[in-house]
């Protein structure tokens, strides 16, 4: 009898795998993963500089532990190179066929990256997995200095948590604030003001357009023709579904791997989740609705058809300097933010005058997430 097979040990693939031994501890389980298959918390890794965590402290268990857990086998440093739907294998890359009866893609999501002129090219860096982290943070000498790239929430968070890891930071977008289509202007000033003050500089509406290494010093030049000096930049522009792989096998593929409320691919017992997944339109790359698929993509592939919900789900920025809390409203949704300040404590309501339909809080307005929350339309 052929296997159940998940193609990626992160947190949607193990999420998934715990879920599914709940429901089923007979069919066999195979899990695939291009790196050494250690188990972690992915929000952990922009916080792993305030906490003063190594990659080996951020990595919770290994490949062998999380195999003898979930009775399954797991192969690491592993790639799969085809899907053929039609015969129900995976090839892999060291040439082995791999049968499954079901065969999930938690494939994640990649960095964007983008071209700068110059010889300081080898000291751009991303943060998308522990491997990342680790090489991030043994490159980085202790006070030393960062640009990030990019102020989306990724960002912001990075340029926290770095400031709190006592290094210098300068954040460069093209972005005019912080967060755009996340959180409104007022929220974004709180936040940046915030940051402001733990010693973080920004250099908002720029763009990177040379990175000059010198010894053992880079030059980063902006399109305003400053220069700031750096040790590393480290790139957080946004990630991109891993769809590829799907492509090459002919699934429907659009912003993300395209698939129904039963997370069904366009393949049949080829199923997707997580950052790589399109759900009924959405690509949310965020826990919460990575949880709900997992839970119920378990029972789909335990033969109990259940349609993933998607009820409202807020976002928790992890950026202590402010507090703050998001429900973005969706790009259909009709109304304008009515905002409440009370110095970095920021209460906006985007509301149609009788709904509503998305927040941003700051500070001490978090508390009021509970009871907001309860107010918003489900997102699916």
């Amino acid at each position: 009898m052929s296997a159940v097979i998940i193609l990626g040990t992160g947190l949607a693939g193990y999420t998934l795998a715990r879920e599914f031994r709940k429901l089923n501890q007979t069919t066999e389980l195979k899990l695939i993963t291009t790196d050494d298959g250690s188990n972690y918390s992915k929000p952990m890794l922009s916080t792993g500089f305030t906490k003063g965590k190594s990659a080996d402290d951020l990595a919770m268990q290994s490949a062998e532990y999380m195999a003898e857990t979930l009775n399954a086998q797991i192969l690491t440093h592993c790639k799969v190179n085809a899907i053929d739907s039609d015969a129900h294998t995976i090839e892999l890359d060291s040439g082995e066929t791999l049968e499954y009866s079901k065969l999930v893609l938690s494939l994640g999501a990649e960095p964007i990256r983008i071209p700068v002129e110059g010889n300081g090219s080898d000291k751009v860096f991303s943060v998308n997995d522990l491997s990342d982290y680790r090489i991030f943070r043994e490159s980085l000498p202790e006070k030393g200095r960062v640009v990030i790239l990019g102020a989306g929430l990724i960002g912001c968070e990075f340029a926290n948590d770095l400031r709190n890891g006592g290094h210098s930071v300068s954040v460069v977008a093209l972005c005019e604030q912080l967060m755009p289509g996340l959180i409104p202007e007022a929220a974004a000033q709180a936040v940046q003001s915030s940051l402001v003050d733990e010693g973080v500089e920004f250099y908002l509406g720029q763009s990177i357009q040379s990175m000059t290494q010198e010894q053992d010093e880079l030059t980063v030049k902006l399109s305003s023709g400053e220069t700031l000096k750096a040790d590393l930049v480290l790139s957080a522009i946004g990630l991109k579904p891993r769809t590829a792989l799907a492509a090459q096998a002919g699934l429907a593929v659009n912003k993300g791997i395209q698939v129904n409320p039963l997370l069904e691919t366009s393949h049949q017992d080829i199923y997707a989740l997580g950052d790589c997944a399109e759900v009924s339109g959405l690509n949310l790359q965020y826990v919460m609705p990575l949880m709900a698929c997992a839970r119920v993509l378990a029972k789909n592939l335990s033969g109990s058809p259940t349609a993933v919900k998607y009820g409202p789900m807020p976002v928790t920025v992890k950026t202590p300097a402010c507090p703050l809390v998001t429900a973005p409203p969706a790009t259909s949704a009709q109304g304008t933010w009515q905002v409440e300040l009370d110095g970095p404590n920021v209460r906006a309501l985007f509301t149609d005058g009788k709904d509503l339909h998305g927040f941003a809080l700051t500070g001490s307005m978090t508390s009021d997430k509970v009871q907001l929350t309860r107010r918003l339309p489900s997102l699916l």
